[in-house]
């Protein structure tokens, strides 16, 4: 069934693509989908876990190797998800609306539920504090928050603009330096 959900979220898109069509494709029953999962989110959730999977096992490659201060270190991080990203770019976006869909069961991880990549930007601020490029008094919690909002707000520009990955990058460069400066020690 995550097969079928995921060739037909890519061919046609996620608001296009209907459960039973992702029945058919699969050769079950439409009951069948319902009796594994609660709703057409819930699938779109485990269709991206299984996407960001292969991402976050590259990141937990590549940021060992990261260097250079707690900016770079955010601007690779955020580089690296708008380059994997952009490949998919419709079905991420579907996957950034899931997380203002308030009938998505509680197992569902629209974005900003995954608690993966805000971990993976909470360590970074806290290895910023350590190297003394973050304010030690900064509320970590709420630089996560700020900086996964500036990441989805960025993908405005490639809904309506069809910006590349490149330009995406570079805006969410500026919005994290803007980020950074509030988070410096004084």
């Amino acid at each position: 069934m995550l097969a079928a959900a995921r060739d037909l979220f890519a061919a046609q898109g996620y608001e296009a693509a209907t459960v039973r069509q992702i029945a058919q494709r699969a050769g079950v029953s439409v009951g069948s989908v319902f009796t594994t999962f609660a709703s057409k989110g819930q699938i779109l959730s485990e269709v991206m876990q299984e996407r960001l999977d292969a991402l976050y096992a590259e990141l937990d490659r590549v940021i060992p190797h990261l260097r250079g201060s707690t900016v770079d270190r955010l601007r690779s991080i955020f580089a690296i998800h708008f380059a994997f990203e952009i490949r998919h770019v419709q079905l991420f976006l579907a996957h950034i609306a899931a997380a203002y869909d308030w009938t998505l069961p509680a197992g569902a991880l629209p974005f900003g539920r995954n608690l993966r990549l805000q971990g993976l930007i909470q360590d970074c601020l806290a290895q910023g504090i350590s190297k003394g490029d973050v304010d030690a008094g900064a509320n970590l919690q709420g630089g996560v928050d700020l900086l996964m909002a500036a990441y989805a707000w960025t993908y405005r520009l490639a809904a309506w603009e069809q910006a590349s990955a490149e330009a995406m990058t570079a805006v969410m460069d500026q919005q994290i330096g803007m980020i950074a400066a509030g988070l410096r020690p004084r």
